[in-house]
């Protein structure tokens, strides 16, 4: 007789913006810039325009992705890892959320492979995924050349129906069962991958993310940065996060 296959695993798909962090790291990204003269008035509000759009999931990210990486085109990788890093470090660090933490470690005890889904690029992320010890990023991939970013990409990225395609693509590449995996986002843009993973889970909803929620008896919780108080911070119909298992969404634990 065959062999029995190897059994599929379970993976927990985390984003990174108001899920694993409580902000918005771009929106940090440009204040940082705008702080140290790097970024003119027209360019800062033109992110500022862009980030508004991001967060009601009205954005074309893939536009913005061209025009955005196109002032990069030229720039050194390895001195803008290092600028990214240390600007991690001190203004986005802070901003990682206790229960993320909490949940990740959950995970990890379960035996569940952890993955970083993000629209970000490895620049802005892998600072936390080191923290976090988390194995795999899946995240939009840029172009370099000798060293330096060319100002483009590999499209799609991973946003939307991108991050599916993204998330459907490792899921194949590492034995994954996306019926029994979980996927952790606050995006309505991410609804694509929240409807094709068993365990759709959802933290600090944006507002069409919470619209669509409470239509359809989901729960969400609201997770919170070190030091502040979760039980001054919950939502009207939200639900309050715990250091435990996760909560039951959509009828599914």
């Amino acid at each position: 007789m065959d062999a029995d296959p190897t059994p599929s695993q379970v993976a927990a798909f985390f984003d990174v913006d108001h899920t694993l962090l409580a902000c918005n790291s771009a929106r940090k990204w440009v204040e940082y810039l705008w702080r140290n003269g790097k970024i003119s008035v027209a360019a800062t509000l033109r992110s500022v325009w862009w980030l508004a759009k991001y967060r009601l999931s009205v954005l074309d990210y893939e536009d913005v992705t061209k025009k955005v990486l196109a002032d990069y085109a030229g720039q050194s990788v390895a001195e803008l890892r290092a600028e990214i890093e240390a600007w991690f470090h001190s203004d986005v660090e802070p901003w990682i959320c206790v229960e993320g933490r909490e949940r990740v470690e959950w995970h990890r005890a379960q035996g569940h492979v952890l993955v970083l889904l993000t629209s970000g690029t490895f620049f802005s992320v892998e600072p936390l995924q080191e923290i976090l010890g988390i194995p795999h990023l899946v995240c939009t991939q840029l172009e370099m050349e000798e060293g330096k970013l060319t100002g483009n990409y590999y499209p799609p990225s991973c946003f939307g129906p991108g991050k599916l395609r993204a998330g459907l693509t490792f899921a194949e590449q590492h034995g994954i069962d996306l019926d029994r995996s979980y996927f952790y986002t606050d995006s309505y843009s991410d609804r694509p991958m929240l409807d094709r993973v068993g365990h759709p889970k959802i933290t600090n909803p944006d507002p069409r993310l919470k619209a669509w929620a409470q239509r359809r008896g989901m729960a969400w919780e609201q997770w919170h940065p070190q030091g502040v108080d979760p039980t001054q911070a919950v939502p009207p119909g939200g639900a309050a996060s715990k250091p435990s298992a996760p909560k039951t969404v959509g009828g599914q634990a």
